[in-house]
């Protein structure tokens, strides 16, 4: 078969190389056809085919339909990223249960109890198996009815709520969803925009997809303000009722249930009869969602709403002096824009039933032994020595009359107190218990320290010197240890205060607290290691975060072996000397007692193992008192019997080898200019003169100055 292929001629290629001129071609142009072949161009000539162009023809409203689609759709894509930047800027939602408002402070007891509040805080929190049934109806009735069926955002309720409002006239219903108005109530505020709604709107599909229904509804319970003053259902069951709030009437419940849109206006402590109209309208809606019979809500309806107001248990605060002190200790631990912010939940080391049995203890020596003894004030606090923590802690007999903390306020001279640590630098000095000094009428550069009573007892040892607070004593110990090691150590155990470098210092005549005194003494319980005396444990804030934990590292400041002398000498002043008022029966005790110059000040400071307790007694002018030290030895007793039920006897460290028991802190001894001992010591113008003169052979064997 022969393969046909077509004739090209020079006409046709010409026509298949021939390239039409450019040209803008639209849909809406019209073809031009080219002449037919018989047309030819005039002056003869082969034929050639003639192409026209193409016409553009303008047509408008395809432009303005260009340009709105255009338009649209920019404002689509950047609605969509001001959208994905609005979700992006969402706080991250967690486990709302530790949320705070912004502005409170919750202070807690060791075991979660709330000793203080201040701002807009709800005091008491109630899981929902508490709340009663009815309850949750009268709140889901009136202020969500699709509460279990919506996922944060009721669109029913919104249309619902807009047809009432518009047939009204007015606000008559919202439409906002509980989970939305948790939402607005944890991470928003009261902002009237579109950005805060759609915030809020947002927040509630996320709140809907992390927790629970019941959890949702739980938070909500436990936050809502409900007016007066009352956030939550069982503060305002207590603020309205005086009652728990599982025992509170239908007709209680559907009050609450009727005050989130308008507290302050339908509280029934502001308005009574506005509160019955809103009560009757939630028992209407409880009757119309079927919850309760139309005949029990005409009952209902028909009463009488009786309220029995109570003062609002956020107010009230157990423990007023230590959670004061706890006030005062945030800023060391906490920033202060975080204070600022507020929310903070502080979980501190307060032994409430300590602290009560301390705060009885202190009434009673106010009122029983104060009367006898002529002083108006006392002081306590507890101290574990091998935490640091603050277990009791009161500062004063009535914080009501008077806010000042004897504790952590009153700078006071520690009379003989001081002694334990002017002996204990001696110890780690290296000297003996059994080392003995001439107890005798002495004078040092002036300076003569006198016994209790005048009387002096000959040479006695250290040991026998700190169980009868012997002054003579105390003083010449000083000068052979040195001011400086005296002070540096004393320093180091938690003396915070400032001390001098006189011969005074022995007798404790410089002021200190009673907070810092007993932290010292806890040095000697802890085994010569010091931590600071605090209180607070931890800081939580409205996040649930931990912005502070305590985590002090004890500091050796003291020999173990140093620290066991000492304490065994000190239990010598307990069983055998001036401290005998604080002996318990079941264990040994460490203490010293201390008295002021004319008995201003009576003192006690002692430990067992677990816990080292100071007392003081006293009057804030400074006024003289009858009394002694052995009544604050009393008091100390008092606490501590009560006290160490709870605590098993643990034994002091055994005491080491005296004999081969080295310093390990060098001695200072200080130069007197010149010392005088004996009746030379003495001077007319003493007011013992006559009595030494007279009798300058006898100073007989139990003077001592406690």
């Amino acid at each position: 078969m022969t393969e046909f292929s077509p004739k090209i001629t020079d006409e046709s290629r010409d026509s298949q190389n021939t390239i039409p001129p450019t040209s803008v071609l639209h849909q809406d142009s019209e073809a031009i056809a080219p002449p037919p072949p018989s047309e030819t161009p005039q002056g003869g000539g082969p034929h050639r085919r003639i192409i026209r162009r193409w016409q553009w023809k303008p047509r408008p409203k395809l432009w303005i339909g260009v340009g709105i689609i255009t338009i649209a759709g920019s404002a689509i894509a950047l609605a969509a990223y001001h959208f994905h930047r609005l979700e992006q800027s969402l706080p991250e939602i967690s486990d709302l249960s530790a949320y705070n408002r912004d502005g409170t402070l919750t202070i807690q007891a060791a075991d979660g109890t709330i000793i203080m509040q201040t701002g807009p805080s709800t005091r008491e929190q109630v899981s929902l198996d508490r709340i009663p049934e009815q309850l949750l109806q009268a709140f889901i009735a009136i202020e969500d009815r699709r509460f279990y069926e919506h996922r944060g955002i009721d669109y029913q309720g919104i249309i619902r709520a807009l047809s009432a409002n518009v047939m009204a006239t007015g606000v008559v219903q919202g439409g906002s969803t509980i989970t939305q108005q948790l939402a607005r109530m944890v991470f928003l505020d009261h902002e009237r925009s579109l950005t805060r709604k759609l915030r809020e709107a947002l927040l509630a599909q996320k709140l809907e997809k992390t927790l629970t229904k019941e959890e949702i509804l739980e938070r909500y319970l436990n936050l809502v303000y409900l007016g007066s003053g009352a956030y939550g259902v069982a503060d305002a069951a207590w603020v309205y009722f005086s009652k728990p709030v599982e025992q509170l009437t239908l007709s209680e419940m559907a009050t609450l249930a009727g005050l989130p849109p308008a507290p302050s206006q339908y509280s029934p402590l502001v308005n009574l009869d506005l509160a019955t109209e809103r009560r009757n309208v939630v028992l209407r809606r409880m009757q119309e969602m079927g919850m309760i019979s139309e005949n029990r809500a005409n009952l209902l309806i028909q009463s009488d709403l009786v309220v029995n107001p109570s003062p609002h248990k956020r107010l009230q605060v157990k423990a007023p002096y230590f959670a004061n002190f706890i006030q005062k200790q945030l800023p060391l631990y906490v920033s202060s824009e975080a204070l600022e912010i507020g929310g903070l939940v502080v979980e501190t080391s307060l032994n409430l039933q300590w602290q009560e049995i301390a705060e009885q203890v202190v009434k009673e020596a106010v009122e029983i032994d104060g009367r006898a003894a002529g002083f108006d004030q006392a002081a306590l606090v507890a101290i574990d020595p091998t935490t640091g923590e603050v277990k009791a802690m009161v500062g004063g007999a009535n914080y009501g009359e008077s806010q000042f903390n004897r504790v952590t306020q009153a700078q006071r001279q520690p009379g003989s107190t001081f002694k334990g640590l002017v002996y204990a630098a001696a110890i780690a000095a290296g000297f003996s218990p059994y080392d003995s000094y001439n107890d005798e009428p002495y004078r040092v550069d002036g300076y003569r320290p006198q016994n209790y009573g005048n009387r002096y007892g000959g040479w006695r040892s250290m040991l026998n010197a700190l169980s009868n607070s012997t002054n003579v004593i105390a003083v010449r110990v000083l000068i052979d240890v040195g001011f400086e090691p005296v002070i540096s150590l004393s320093t180091s155990m938690g003396i915070k205060s400032e001390l001098q470098p006189t011969y005074s210092l022995a007798l404790g005549a410089y002021e200190v607290n009673l907070l810092e005194l007993t932290n010292a003494y806890g040095t000697l319980a802890a085994q010569g290691q010091y931590i600071p005396a605090h209180g607070i444990r931890r800081v939580i804030n409205q996040k649930g975060e931990t912005i502070y934990q305590a985590q002090f590292t004890p500091k050796q400041v003291l020999d173990p072996d140093s620290t066991a002398i000492t304490t065994w000498m000190l239990t010598h002043v307990v069983r055998n000397g001036t401290g005998g008022s604080a002996y318990l029966a079941d264990r040994d005790v460490a203490g010293k007692t201390g008295t002021s110059e004319q008995a201003r000040d009576l003192w006690f400071i002692g430990y067992i193992p677990q816990l080292v307790t100071g007392v003081w007694l006293g009057n804030d002018n400074n006024d003289r008192t009858w009394g002694a030290s052995s009544t604050a030895a009393f008091n100390w007793r008092e606490f501590m019997k009560r006290v160490v039920e709870d605590l098993p006897v643990e034994e002091f460290p055994q005491l080491p080898d005296l004999d081969s028991h080295q310093g390990t802190i060098k001695a200072q001894p200080h130069q007197p200019k010149w010392v005088q001992t004996g009746p030379a010591a003495i001077r007319r113008d003493d007011d013992d003169y006559h009595k030494h003169i007279n009798n300058s052979s006898d100073y007989g064997n139990d003077g001592y100055y406690y």
